[in-house]
């Protein structure tokens, strides 16, 4: 009966479909969390272990938690993921979260972020989010795919075992589930600290337990479809392509998750705001914050298809699987977001401050 109901319905409107309800929930417990990976870096690198680090934490621990224990129930095959039964590159993944993390705190955002920030008026966010979409295109398959091709050739891992942390490592599954629990213990110690509100523990551990829904759901199509089809989890650099070439070429590409995620998450955080009474128009001030957003977007597409995703397809997809490209490119990304945030937005010293100001006196006539 339910072959019957799959070939009616058909592989490629179910998956469609799983897509933008994860997608709408998504959206929604992200925009309300005010989940964000650059803030979370940012407060952790200047010592403020603060909300946004705490929902960060919740998101990424309750994703490793919850995949772990559908690997451990049967119900999911890390195995035959992308990210570890494919080839990969670690020069790529260093590299590419870098370079993602450096465009991320330029455009004040991830790729999951600006989708949701769009959703809530922000043009920045939109204009961001479309080279960026521009930018990873060009990545895959277009004028910087070459680049891409060279850096990734530099350390190369092949897929399987040496690909997978854990069997890196020599744990079980039940070992990653335990390591996730330390995350999560680190999480709610974290948020107790801060005293966070309900919507963002909420917010936070959803925004983690749709990851893990992603990669439930595309398992059990998967096992009951007819046609091969890729498990995946959430990511937006890929989608985010795609929905640029659905709208510049024809054909367009075949409908699938991807097709429903992106709308779901925009329609999502737009409910979210509509909830919040937080819609609001906003642009940019000045050239300057322009050319610093463009900028940012395209660093940030290229180093998504570099690394093999972006803050939440790499970094919290990959990682609750334990890719080892995944662990290493959240690693670059907090390194880049770090190391960008002191040369761009650090504020001056007081001491240093008060001595401008004492020298811009002494000039004034």
């Amino acid at each position: 009966m339910l072959s019957d109901w799959f070939e009616q319905i058909g592989d490629s409107t179910l998956l469609a479909t799983g897509g933008a309800i994860i997608g709408v929930a998504f959206g929604f417990l992200a925009q309300r969390s005010r989940f964000c990976l650059r803030a979370a870096v940012i407060e952790f690198w200047q010592g403020r272990f603060g909300e946004k680090l705490a929902v960060w934490l919740l998101a990424f621990s309750a994703a490793v938690v919850a995949v772990q224990a559908l690997v451990l129930a049967g119900a999911l095959d890390t195995s035959t993921a992308r990210q570890i039964a494919a080839r990969g590159s670690l020069s790529g993944a260093l590299i590419g979260g870098g370079l993602f993390g450096v465009g991320m705190v330029m455009t004040r955002g991830c790729a999951s972020r600006l989708l949701i920030l769009s959703a809530n008026g922000n043009l920045r966010a939109l204009l961001s989010g479309l080279l960026f979409a521009v930018a990873a295109q060009a990545s895959l398959s277009g004028a910087l795919a070459p680049l891409r091709a060279e850096v990734s050739s530099w350390w190369v891992i092949e897929g399987g075992s040496s690909r997978d942390l854990l069997a890196v490592l020599g744990w079980s599954h039940l070992g990653g589930e335990a390591l996730g629990g330390l995350w999560l213990a680190l999480a709610l110690y974290v948020g107790w600290r801060n005293k966070i509100t309900p919507w963002l523990w909420i917010g936070g551990a959803g925004t983690g337990l749709m990851v893990a829904a992603a990669w439930g759901f595309s398992q059990w199509m998967a096992r009951h479809s007819f046609d091969p089809i890729q498990i995946q989890g959430l990511t937006f650099s890929g989608p985010s392509a795609e929905w640029l070439m659905r709208v510049l070429q024809s054909p367009a590409p075949t409908m699938g998750f991807e097709f429903g995620l992106l709308p779901g998450v925009f329609a999502g955080s737009w409910l979210g705001a509509w909830v919040g009474q937080d819609f609001k128009l906003e642009g940019f001030k000045d050239g300057y914050s322009m050319r610093r957003y463009i900028f940012g977007a395209v660093l940030m597409g290229f180093g998504a298809m570099l690394a093999g995703g972006c803050a939440v397809g790499a970094g919290i997809t990959g990682g609750a699987i334990f890719a080892l490209t995944a662990w290493v490119s959240l690693i670059g990304m907090w390194l880049g977001a770090g190391l960008t945030d002191r040369w761009l937005d650090a504020e001056p010293a007081p001491q240093a401050a008060s001595t401008v100001t004492h020298r811009s006196a002494a000039r004034a006539p």
